[in-house]
């Protein structure tokens, strides 16, 4: 994703390591082109903040900057070479034809796990930095226009530990109605198809107080929705947990700061917005959740639970943590308990060793269930991790025709969701003048609620629903 809308942007922390190679007052122009998935967005507004609290200038034009960023993805192997491919159209683009002095940086997943080979093999890069540099970026500019390292620094630190703080340099890219905060960063999950604890690190969660100060000032500057996200959302806090009950000692008084807790205190400030939870694990959910969500209005009815697949036995090669028999009792329970929530998951299919019938189970299951929202991804074989060495790789042709099978049904599913919604009126939160969104729909990968007259962008409207196209609804 490319940089998109600048907004306002808040003082950085300046590393000391790099302030020896402070440069003179030069409004130095920085770029950034930002891949990959929202929570290295983030990452992103944080390094833009720094550059700003350099005194740099930030440009959406990559022939305009002096220093370009690619923050990079490493999720799959498509993000991989997407990610390979933006660093070499910026080089041709900026750096060849119009900027011969343009300084390349390279940050991101892919630069935190494979800088050391990267380094070999790119020589237009100028600098590699990881996840633990991306509040230092200001600095690490000047360090790479003063030209005081050699060609191609290696800044990446192996095993991040760096969590922002809400003071943090910031400077957002979304629209000026909607922001992420990042909870958490890292994850302890042993998922065998996933490498991202292996490029993030342990989970570490922020401070509550910390993300409350965050939601606060995000609110009070006019921001109507607030996008919770981490690795693993459910798991917050409990890395923060200490001690152990006693016979006096209730477990709560012990037990430390949870996802519910932190709901209950920002359902307290004042405004009208929506909390929406994305990335929740199944095997983190209580009961105590379900029933704050139910008792916080400001909590969108929207719960992104990624759950991979559903036959037990492909869940335990993915080493999931979790059963069929689990996952069916807390969507009975989250449908219970949360009247009218809404559903959005993601399954994997062509996981090694995925037989036919175990397929069928999982089609059966989305048809079942009859998710309101639902992606698929097609099993990507991930250098690193325990599913790229399974025997039984399923080949290219079979995950494609599964993933259409797959999507087909959802896409019948998600039609007839939209259509039971004519006639009714729904609360919808204004993107654009004639675009819209519901509770039930995140920014960028849910459907839109298409208006057919203009309305005030970041305001909440209410409309009634007078019919659907395709995922799409009309108002």
């Amino acid at each position: 994703m490319d940089s998109g809308a600048l907004e306002a942007a808040v003082p950085a922390a300046n590393s000391e390591a790099m302030r020896a190679t402070r440069l003179p007052l030069h409004r130095t122009k920085v770029g950034m082109i930002s891949l990959g998935c929202v929570k290295n967005l983030v990452d992103a507004e944080i390094m833009l903040g720094s550059v700003l609290q350099h005194g740099m200038e930030i440009t959406s034009r990559v022939e305009d900057a002096d220093v370009l960023v690619v923050n990079t993805c490493a999720f799959i192997d498509s993000a991989k070479e997407e990610s390979i491919q933006a660093i070499l159209e910026a080089h041709q683009q900026g750096g060849l034809k119009k900027r011969p002095q343009q300084k390349l940086i390279v940050s991101g997943c892919m630069s935190q796990r494979f800088s050391s080979e990267l380094r070999g093999s790119l020589p237009e890069v100028d600098a590699f930095i990881g996840l633990d540099q991306v509040n230092e970026l200001g600095a690490i500019v000047e360090h790479v226009v003063a030209g005081v390292g050699d060609c191609g620094d290696n800044f990446v630190t192996p095993r991040p530990s760096y969590i922002p703080d809400y003071d943090t340099p910031r400077f957002r890219l979304t629209p000026a109605h909607t922001a992420y905060v990042k909870i958490a960063e890292g994850c302890n999950h042993p998922c065998s198809f996933c490498v991202i604890p292996q490029m993030r690190g342990r989970h570490r969660s922020r401070s509550p107080s910390s993300v409350f100060a965050e939601i606060r000032g995000l609110v009070a500057e006019g921001v109507r929705e607030i996008n919770l996200i981490s690795q693993d959302t459910t798991y917050y806090g409990m890395d923060l947990w200490t001690g152990k009950a006693g016979p006096r000692q209730p477990v709560d008084s012990l037990r430390g700061p949870t996802l519910a807790t932190l709901l209950r205190k920002i359902q307290e400030i004042e405004g009208e917005f929506w909390v929406r939870l994305l990335y929740t694990h199944p095997a983190h959910w209580s009961k105590e959740l379900i029933e704050t969500i139910a008792q916080c209005d400001k909590v969108a009815r929207y719960i992104d639970i990624p759950l991979q697949h559903i036959d037990d036995s492909v869940l335990r090669h993915m080493r999931r943590e979790t059963s069929r028999a689990h996952i069916e009792n807390l969507i009975e329970k989250l449908r219970a308990g949360i009247p009218g929530v809404a559903l959005r998951t993601t399954f994997i299919v062509g996981f090694p060793g995925e037989r036919e019938e175990q397929f069928e189970t999982l089609l059966h299951f989305i048809e079942r269930i009859r998710f309101e929202r639902l992606g698929i991804f097609k099993y990507s074989r991930e250098e690193g991790s325990r599913a790229a060495n399974m025997p039984d790789q399923i080949p290219a042709k079979i995950k494609n025709v599964r993933y259409r099978m797959a999507m087909s049904i959802q896409q019948t599913i998600a039609q007839e969701i939209a259509r039971e919604k004519i006639g009714g009126e729904l609360k919808l939160l204004v993107d654009q003048p004639l675009t819209a969104r519901t509770e039930a729909d995140a920014p960028d990968v849910d459907a839109r609620v298409i208006l057919s007259k203009p309305a005030p962008v970041g305001e909440f409207i209410q409309q009634r629903i007078r019919g659907s196209r395709g995922y799409d609804l009309l108002a």
